[in-house]
């Protein structure tokens, strides 16, 4: 499904920030899910709680998740280009030429997103003195949010 960008209208900052809360929320349970998929059978077969003192397993297991993560944002975009969070505020991610976002573009925007959010969500607040309204890693991941 190709959207006319010229046409389609970018949404403001606060409609953003509730799909990403909404997505959160999701995600907090997705994760929950994730970490017991883990830690309970490595309690019945280590018999210790995890993560114990070791550290290569507390990194694993953050590493996993960042993984979960991932997936989350990834196959929602490459999906249907929408995450239930931008599906419920009538959101959907496209590509600059207006085509649903392809697995390179998907994990490119996730790629910039996580650098651009890391210094105070500055990436974010990029899109209030822009001109199209676009945050930073809309602009280098050449992805955008478009209001249905």
């Amino acid at each position: 499904m190709n959207i006319e960008i010229r046409q389609a209208h970018s949404p403001g900052f606060f409609r953003r920030l509730a799909a990403l809360f909404y997505d959160l929320v999701l995600l907090f349970g997705v994760l929950m899910i994730a970490v017991t998929i883990v830690v309970v059978p490595y309690d019945f077969i280590v018999g210790l709680p995890f993560p114990h003192e070791e550290r290569i397993h507390r990194l694993g297991l953050q590493l996993y998740l960042v993984a979960v993560i991932g997936l989350f944002f990834v196959f929602f975009w490459v999906r249907g280009g929408q995450t239930l969070g931008m599906r419920t505020w009538r959101l959907r991610l496209v590509c600059d030429d207006g085509s649903g976002p392809r697995l390179r573009h998907a994990l490119a925007r996730l790629a910039w997103a996580a650098l651009c959010l890391a210094p105070a969500g500055a990436g974010l607040l990029w899109m209030l003195f822009d001109r199209d309204r676009l945050t930073c890693y809309d602009r280098l991941s050449h992805t955008r949010p478009v209001i249905l």
